[in-house]
């Protein structure tokens, strides 16, 4: 980022786990640098929730019927999204699932992984990116939040079944974890778009496209050593709440990878299979995001 575009943002290093807490979370969004534990900078929007709702699982409040603005809003759910690739934080469909998961009463964090929008390094396609959604998840807890929560889309859906594995019982822990179009297994190309995607991040051709026409920066090492696979991941992820979703018409991913991700929760995991709907958060409608902030909040 430019020195221009680095004064939008506050520098937080959650990896040192200090207070970050500046105000108010209640008194509007805010913008912030965070830094990973390897270093990177990356950039993290919060936004307070936009409504007062009942019965949502907020902690001292749920069943009351009571208004959870102010204080026991701090203290309840945050929803951290997990972009897909070539996503941001200020892309709209990210923006827009945030207005919706905002909507059901819930705080939500968003960021964009390295390599995409304004944070720094570079795309490592799903592996490292775990430490910048434990950074986000961090902060969330850090700004007073008892519940965490994460959703992510295609790459980001991978992520957050690593994370959720990776960190179980840790400071990034999570509460609840929804996976959204998200692949079971690495490596997949049997689609013409996953061709194209492994030509984009494989290639120094495609690198350049990846750069200069989708916006996203991607490291040209290759996994050393591979990281732990989404369904290998998912039988470590339990008793968290676990949902699978997916849509029938997805171009870069079949049905069998959900199946394959639900099956391996041993019973454990939620599966939604969507109807007409294609790939990852550009695809998702206003009544999926509905849906997905409710069970996020309430699970």
């Amino acid at each position: 980022m430019s020195s221009e575009g680095e004064s939008r943002f506050h520098m937080v290093d959650v990896s040192s786990l200090t207070s970050v807490h500046h105000g108010d979370p209640c008194d509007g969004p805010r913008r912030v640098m965070l830094r990973t534990d390897d270093g990177v900078r990356i950039e993290a929007v919060y936004e307070p929730s936009a409504a007062s709702v009942t019965d949502t699982a907020v902690t001292g409040t749920a069943g009351t019927g009571e208004d959870v603005t102010g204080t026991d809003a701090v203290a309840g759910t945050a929803v951290v999204v997990a972009h897909g690739f070539t996503g941001a934080a200020d892309r709209p469909a990210v923006r827009r699932a945030a207005r919706a998961f905002a909507e059901r009463g819930a705080a939500v964090v968003t960021f964009s992984f390295r390599g995409h929008g304004g944070s720094g390094g570079r795309s490592t396609v799903g592996d490292r990116e775990v430490l910048d959604l434990s950074a986000a998840v961090r902060w969330a807890r850090e700004l007073g939040h008892a519940r965490v929560v994460t959703v992510g889309f295609s790459m980001g859906g991978s992520v957050v079944l690593r994370h959720a594995a990776l960190e179980r019982g840790t400071e990034g822990r999570v509460d609840a974890v929804a996976a959204v179009s998200a692949p079971a297994r690495w490596y997949y190309r049997g689609t013409a778009p996953m061709r194209r995607l492994h030509w984009v991040v494989t290639s120094p051709a495609g690198r350049l496209v990846g750069r200069y026409g989708l916006r996203t920066r991607i490291d040209r090492r290759a996994w050393d050593p591979v990281p732990l696979s989404p369904v290998e991941a998912v039988p470590l992820i339990a008793p968290v709440p676990l949902l699978i979703v997916h849509g029938d018409r997805d171009a870069y991913f079949p049905l069998d990878h959900p199946r394959t991700l639900a099956a391996a929760g041993g019973g454990a995991a939620e599966l939604w299979l969507e109807r007409g709907m294609g790939h990852a958060e550009n695809a998702a409608d206003e009544e999926l995001l509905a849906r997905l902030g409710d069970w996020l909040t309430r699970r």
